[in-house]
C-alpha cells in the first residue's frame, strides 16, 4: 500500500462523525511529508508542517509568548523563524521552503588614489547552532539547496579555484580548479551544478567620486571586463568553458545565474527592455524562455515554484505602503499584487520574502525590513529588524543570501 492510499484510508475511517476537511487535504499531507524529509537533513531543522485532524491542538503563536487553540481540521504550518528585533540577524531567519543562508556587508578598501576594491565580509549560517557566524576568508559565497554546502572563492579575485565548504565543520572539502579566473558563483536549481562567471580583472573595483557628503567611491561602468562562464559539474568536478562576447552596457560585475529550469543562464543588461539577457550553455545569446520573458532584475524572486506567477517590479504606493506587481508569466499581464518592494525569493507557491519600509518612515526615509507577505492578503510578517540606510557608497548594509532548505 503506498502513501497516498494510507492517507485516503485514514480519512475514510474518520469520515463518520468528523466535519469535512476540505479539498486537497491529502495533497497537503504529502507535501508536508516531502518538506519534512528535506528539512530533516539539516541539523538546525525548524518545526515542519504539523497536520492535525479531528482534535483541537495547542501551539505557540510566533512572537507572542502565548499559546493558541486551533480548531479541528486546521492545517497548521510552523515554518516561520523570525527575529524582528535583529538587524543584521544573529539567529536563523526562515520561512516556508527558504532560509536566509548567509548575509554579507561590504566596504571599499583603497588600493591607490584612483582605485579601490569593495571587499565583502560574510556571515554564514552554522547548521549546528542556528546562528550566523562571521567567516572572513571568502570574497564570494553561494549556498546550495539543503544548507549543507557552500561554494566559495578566496580573497583575491579573479580566483582560479572554487572551494566546496562544509557549513557544519567550516572546512573546505574539495577544491575545483577552473581555466579562467572567476568572481561570481550561482547554483543550479537542483544544486548539482555551478555557473561561475569569469572576469579579466577584479569585478568589484571602485573609482573615486565627489558627492554632497564628500569623497566617496563609485562602481566602474562601461569597461568590458566579463569574459564568459564555466559550467561546473559538482559530482565530477569537471567544467566546460563558454566565452561570451564583451559588451559595454553592463556593470563591471554582472554575474550569470541559472534560468528557472536550469537549462539556460542569464545576466542583467542595463537599459534593455527585458533587463535580462539569456544564454545557451555554450554561451550564445538566446531569447528568454517563454515563462521568463517578463521577469525583471529588481524582483529577483522570479517565477513562483509552481510557475503560475512571476514577481514584477514596484507597482503602486499608498502612503507608507508599497506594492509589488505579480504577473502572468506568459502574457506579462498584471494579475495580483503583494505588499513590499523588491521581491527577493518565493517562500512557497503563495508567499514571498521581500523588503518593506517601516510604517511611518515615509517616502523620504527608506528604512526597509525583511518581511513575509502572502498573495491575496494584506498581512505582513516581519522577519528581521530595520536595515538602516547608509549615506555613503563606500559601505553597504547587510545583503541577504538565500537557499532552499
Amino acid at each position: 500500500m503506498n502513501v497516498e492510499e494510507v492517507v485516503r484510508n485514514a480519512l475514510r475511517e474518520q469520515a463518520e462523525g468528523q466535519p469535512p476537511v476540505g479539498p486537497g487535504f491529502a495533497d497537503r499531507v504529502l507535501a508536508a511529508r516531502r518538506r519534512r524529509r528535506v528539512r530533516g537533513a539539516v541539523s538546525v531543522a525548524v518545526a515542519t508542517a504539523a497536520v492535525v485532524v479531528g482534535v483541537s491542538v495547542t501551539v505557540p503563536v510566533v512572537g507572542s509568548g502565548e499559546r493558541e487553540v486551533r480548531p479541528a481540521g486546521v492545517v497548521e504550518q510552523r515554518d516561520v523563524h523570525a527575529h524582528p528585533d535583529q538587524s543584521p540577524p544573529r539567529d536563523l531567519v526562515a520561512a516556508g521552503d527558504v532560509a536566509l543562508a548567509a548575509y554579507y556587508t561590504s566596504e571599499v578598501v583603497a588600493r591607490s588614489e584612483s582605485a579601490g576594491v569593495a571587499e565583502r565580509t560574510y556571515h554564514l549560517l552554522d547548521p549546528r547552532s542556528g546562528r550566523y557566524e562571521e567567516d572572513d576568508r571568502w570574497s564570494f559565497v553561494a549556498v546550495a539547496p539543503g544548507l549543507r554546502t557552500a561554494a566559495v572563492l578566496e580573497r583575491e579575485l579573479p580566483a582560479r579555484r572554487i572551494g566546496l565548504l562544509d557549513l557544519a565543520s567550516g572546512e573546505v572539502e574539495r577544491w575545483i580548479p577552473v581555466e579562467h579566473g572567476v568572481g561570481g558563483l550561482a547554483f543550479s536549481p537542483d544544486g548539482k551544478r555551478l555557473v561561475a562567471t569569469a572576469y579579466a580583472e577584479h569585478p568589484d573595483l571602485r573609482e573615486p567620486i565627489e558627492t554632497e557628503h564628500g569623497e566617496d567611491w563609485t562602481v566602474r561602468f562601461g569597461e568590458p571586463n566579463r569574459l564568459g562562464f564555466h559550467l561546473v559539474e559538482l559530482s565530477s568536478g569537471e567544467s566546460t568553458w563558454s566565452p561570451v562576447e564583451p559588451r559595454d552596457d553592463i556593470n563591471h560585475r554582472e554575474d550569470f545565474a541559472f534560468g528557472a529550469d536550469g537549462t539556460t543562464v542569464w545576466s542583467r543588461v542595463v537599459g534593455s527592455d527585458s533587463e535580462r539577457q539569456y544564454h545557451a550553455p555554450t554561451g550564445e545569446e538566446i531569447p528568454a524562455p517563454a515563462p521568463e520573458r517578463h521577469l525583471v532584475h529588481d524582483a529577483p524572486a522570479g517565477l513562483s515554484p509552481d510557475g503560475t506567477l512571476a514577481a514584477g517590479g514596484l507597482g503602486r504606493e499608498a502612503g507608507d505602503k508599497a506594492y509589488t506587481d505579480l504577473l502572468d508569466p506568459r502574457s506579462g499581464k498584471r494579475v495580483a499584487e503583494v505588499r513590499g518592494s523588491g521581491a527577493m525569493v518565493w517562500a512557497d507557491e503563495r508567499r514571498l520574502i521581500t523588503w518593506e519600509r517601516l510604517p511611518g518612515s515615509g517616502t523620504d526615509s527608506y528604512r526597509p525590513r525583511m518581511v513575509l507577505v502572502t498573495v491575496g492578503s494584506e498581512k505582513v510578517v516581519p522577519l528581521t529588524g530595520v536595515r538602516e540606510p547608509n549615506q555613503t557608497l563606500s559601505r553597504t548594509e547587510w545583503e541577504p543570501v538565500f537557499a532552499r532548505r
